[in-house]
């Protein structure tokens, strides 16, 4: 199995964000979902709810200042569902391992303390997507718990999640796709404003720029080995235009030794932004390609006022500020022919004028992304709105109170009220396709190519590992380190047709 990398910009940025805004974010209304009261615990339920030995150790902060308009929970502490967050490096409260939240209609309380996995009051799990592993999974499994996963980054960091016995296995997501429970497809883009900002470098002065030697096309990464194999096609592009290359991959030219310790950062330092907005064109191109996975590479080149020449997810089109406002490189038939266009767009001031038009109010015309930036209720690097992890958190204290209120109400009356039915996550929260090469065709990759070796294994070993979870958790393991063992057990079948 290929090591799955995490990228330490995008987990910073994420404990950034928890840092900026804990204090806020219970401040805050929450998805709108119809409002029930909550209940005393009834009979059936005082077992389940009796506090734990292993409780007893914990302290419990609690923020009580502040309740959502439908939250009249008046229950205390021990009578609260548990939300365990499993991987402890995202809890996203401090100094302590265990909070009460009280959310827009409910109160949980939330933990870090693995200790109180199997306990009866632990209602749901939150995993972060990049550290799920099939083979650390708590076990066994307890039918009354829910998972959540949240996985905010590429799809590269774990492809279990992208194949149906993986994300089946979900009750609750919050990730880039759209159609997720939580979805955080613009967590990227901070605010219209962002997009709406003066281009950094005016397009008379990127034209002298031009002249002194500049090429009209920046490329600038570090991350060479990824699904997308996006070098492969830069390398092709770089036979027809020029192309300023500074980072570790394709690497053609040096960045000035005051910008050497910026060049691969996500933070926008004002000197590299500067730097690089004197660019016509910048090379957009994800590590990942998968529906709704957008990052800065797509949002920073806009706010900067260059030209984004985009690949990444496929249906892009559906959030860009207008019709006209990128170039996309799967529009095109071949490297040769972007080639051909961004050389026109090059020499025709005003058509390329036409592709910044979305600085103007008025031309940014996609209700989709107007509605989406109006409509979230979670911050980027604003304090007046919580963090995207707290929201989920909520989400879930406030789904899974929803939950147990309807399974008390079936026991005590299973005539007037129903049985409850299980969510259960689908491929589009997240199936991402198997990577495919940058350019050409599989059949044409060398054998001992690094990527062929490399991604699309790891793709299928992923879908490996799923249906092996999938089986510890039919036969109720509680070990899983006996993955392999039902892994091999899976291929034996089979190969012998059952």
């Amino acid at each position: 199995m290929v090591p799955v990398e995490l990228h330490f910009v995008d987990k910073k940025k994420i404990q950034m964000a928890v840092q900026g805004s804990m204090l806020v974010a219970l401040l805050w209304l929450l998805v709108a979902v119809p409002c029930w009261a909550q209940e005393p615990v009834d009979s059936g339920d005082r077992e389940a709810f009796l506090p734990q030995s292993v409780l007893s150790d914990m302290e419990f902060a609690t923020v009580s200042s502040y309740r959502g308009p439908g939250n009249n929970d008046s229950r205390g502490n021990k009578e609260l569902p548990i939300l365990l967050w499993w991987s402890a490096g995202l809890f996203p409260h401090f100094p302590g391992d265990t909070e009460r939240i009280d959310c827009a209609h409910s109160s949980c309380l939330v933990t870090r303390n693995r200790k109180v996995q199997l306990y009866r009051r632990t209602s749901a799990i939150i995993f972060y997507g990049t550290d799920f592993r099939a083979y650390e999974a708590p076990l066994p499994r307890l039918p009354h718990q829910a998972w959540a996963l949240f996985h905010e980054e590429s799809p590269m960091n774990n492809y279990v999640l992208s194949h149906a016995p993986g994300i089946r296995l979900f009750n609750y997501t919050a990730t880039f796709r759209r159609e997720s429970d939580y979805p955080l497809t613009l967590q990227w883009l901070p605010s219209l404003e962002y997009l709406l900002a003066p281009p950094s470098v005016l397009l008379q002065e990127k034209n002298r720029w031009r002249q002194a030697g500049l090429a009209p096309v920046l490329y600038m990464q570090s991350h060479c080995d990824v699904p997308s194999d996006r070098d492969r096609y830069v390398r092709e592009l770089m036979k027809y235009i020029e192309v300023d290359s500074y980072g570790k991959c394709l690497n053609n030219k040096p960045l000035p030794e005051h910008l050497e310790d910026t060049g691969t950062a996500t933070g926008e330092d004002r000197q590299f932004m500067s730097f690089v907005a004197r660019y016509k064109f910048h090379l957009a191109l994800e590590n990942g390609l998968c529906p709704d996975y957008m990052t800065e590479k797509l949002w920073r080149p806009l706010h900067q006022g260059c030209v984004p020449v985009y690949r990444g997810s496929p249906s892009v089109a559906d959030w860009l500020p207008n019709d006209s406002s990128a170039v996309l490189v799967d529009d095109f038939p071949s490297p040769r022919e972007l080639a051909e266009h961004l050389r026109a767009l090059d020499s025709d001031d005003a058509e390329y004028a036409r592709l910044l038009e979305y600085k103007d109010p008025r031309r940014v015309t996609n209700g989709r992304l107007l509605e989406a930036l109006k409509s979230r209720e979670w911050g980027v690097n604003d304090m007046s709105k919580p963090n995207y992890l707290n929201g989920f958190e909520c989400f879930v204290c406030d789904q899974e109170n929803r939950r147990l209120a309807a399974e008390r109400a079936y026991r005590r009356d299973p005539g007037q009220h129903p049985r409850p039915q299980p969510r259960m996550a689908n491929n589009s929260h997240m199936g991402c396709p198997l990577p495919a090469p940058g350019y050409g065709i599989v059949e044409d990759v060398p054998p001992d190519d690094g990527w062929l070796q490399m991604w699309p294994q790891d793709y299928w070993q992923s879908l490996d590992q799923a249906q092996g979870l999938n089986s510890l958790i039919q036969h109720n393991e509680s070990d899983p380190g006996l993955l392999w063992h039902h892994i091999q057990e899976l291929a034996v079948k089979r190969a012998g047709g059952h």
